[in-house]
């Protein structure tokens, strides 16, 4: 069976706590193995049994979401070292890891990125990042950067790295024992860059990787960010919540590709998705039910108040935001206008904002059957706003498991998702050519 777009990318987020913020206090949770290789191991090998494209983890960089007892994304598991020690529990899964471009350095950065592609057999992926707070204390800045400042940095970070893979010819190593010689150095090239933010002479020193650049994922939604990730990444991440606001992100990124001089269908959209699943939606609703019955509301309050920085510590939890609490401003964020929406528009109180924003924080949350969450997924694929999801396990494990068990296998059965890997690397089995080099 075949469908008229071919088939859906499908990758998973690697939150060790689910991605409902609280549900590690669900009681079959492994919240005593977060932090350990073992719990991770375990989500990886059941998203390869499912044929998913790739795992992907987020990062943070600093303490504050742990001290208010938030560990949904909290850089609990460091992405490098992460990839890195899943490489010998996976075969072809691949490893997608953010690491920010305001915190660390190209050269560094495109060395371990190239370590990890060529020890995994070509399966690494890097989701590129500015960080939005927090840690700048950590790596001796005085204040976090602006936005515009740390999209510009990324922006040189990005054509640096991209540089430093390119330093070394595909057939740069001769290993001729003969002659005694393993490199021809001809073929190594210093990139010699002088830049706003950085100045490295390179080359890199290990060869190109079977990829020749690791598949590049870039995740911001400002015009700066979108105009980065459309100019440099193969895929991009989006917390899009209806399918109006998917379709106008989608045209933004097609148009933007054109801008930047590329294909637009070259660049893969993949919108983030939480599905509470079940056999009937009874059982669904049962599972949401359960779920909700572990946020924090008193914890909940003071995050959303923080996300959306405004004052509701005087509001009744049944109590709706009242609009002169929403100040417009050039400062606002895509998540304060979703919060604006969801309070105004759509009447939400400040506990049904409570759970919305702890069970998908922007994204979309599906509860239903698995045949109802894949009728669902097919649509948005089949309209043509997005190339396939990041699947959000809304629990771990039984909510990841549900997820891959019982709806992955129904976008198989009807042809939108495929039953086995093909080729050889995470780049040839998401659709994207190898690059060439220099």
């Amino acid at each position: 069976m075949s469908t008229p777009r071919g088939q859906m990318v499908l990758t998973m987020f690697m939150l060790s706590s689910g991605f409902q913020m609280d549900s590690w206090r669900d009681p079959r949770s492994r919240s005593e193995e977060i932090g350990e290789l073992s719990l991770i191991a375990d989500m990886a090998t059941a998203a390869e049994r499912a044929k998913l494209h790739a795992v992907f983890f987020g990062d943070g960089v600093d303490v504050g979401t742990i001290r208010d007892n938030n560990i949904r994304n909290t850089g609990l598991y460091e992405p490098i070292s992460s990839m890195g020690a899943l490489i010998g529990a996976t075969d072809k899964i691949g490893l997608v890891g953010s690491v920010s471009t305001t915190f660390s350095e190209p050269y560094n950065v495109a060395r371990q990125l190239t370590g990890l592609d060529r020890l995994s057999g070509g399966r690494v992926g890097w989701n590129i990042v500015t960080s939005l707070f927090g840690g700048y204390q950590n790596f001796g800045q005085s204040e976090m950067p602006s936005p515009e400042a740390r999209y510009r940095r990324a922006q040189e970070f990005v054509d640096v790295a991209l540089k430093l893979w390119d330093s070394w010819s595909d057939d740069a190593v001769l290993n001729d024992r003969v002659s005694g010689q393993w490199a021809d150095i001809s073929k190594i090239r210093d990139i010699d860059y002088e830049g706003e933010h950085f100045s490295v002479k390179g080359a890199l020193n290990m060869p190109r990787s079977p990829q020749g650049h690791p598949v590049l994922f870039q995740a911001g939604q400002s015009p700066a960010g979108l105009q980065l990730g459309a100019s440099v990444a193969d895929a991009i991440y989006t917390a899009q919540p209806d399918l109006e606001s998917m379709r106008v992100f989608s045209d933004r990124v097609r148009a933007q590709a054109v801008t930047s001089g590329r294909d637009p269908g070259s660049i893969k959209i993949l919108p983030g998705v939480v599905p509470i699943v079940g056999r009937t939606a009874r059982e669904a609703e049962e599972l949401s039910q359960e779920l909700e019955s572990f946020i924090d509301l008193v914890a909940g309050r003071r995050r959303l108040s923080f996300a959306a920085g405004i004052s509701i510590d005087d509001l009744d939890l049944e109590e709706s935001i009242p609009a002169e609490r929403f100040v417009e401003g050039p400062q606002n964020s895509s998540r304060w206008h979703s919060f604006r929406r969801m309070a105004l528009e759509e009447g939400l109180t400040v506990r049904q904002m409570i759970v919305a924003f702890a069970r998908a924080g922007g994204h979309r949350i599906l509860i239903g059957s698995a045949e109802d969450v894949a009728r669902d997924m097919i649509d948005w694929f089949d309209r043509g706003v997005c190339d396939g999801f990041n699947l959000d396990p809304p629990s771990i494990p039984d909510g990841m498991n549900r997820m891959l068990e019982l709806l992955v296998p129904l976008l198989q059965e009807r042809g939108y998702f495929q039953t086995d890997y093909t080729g050889d690397t995470l780049r040839e089995r998401m659709g994207f050519a190898r690059p060439a080099g220099r």
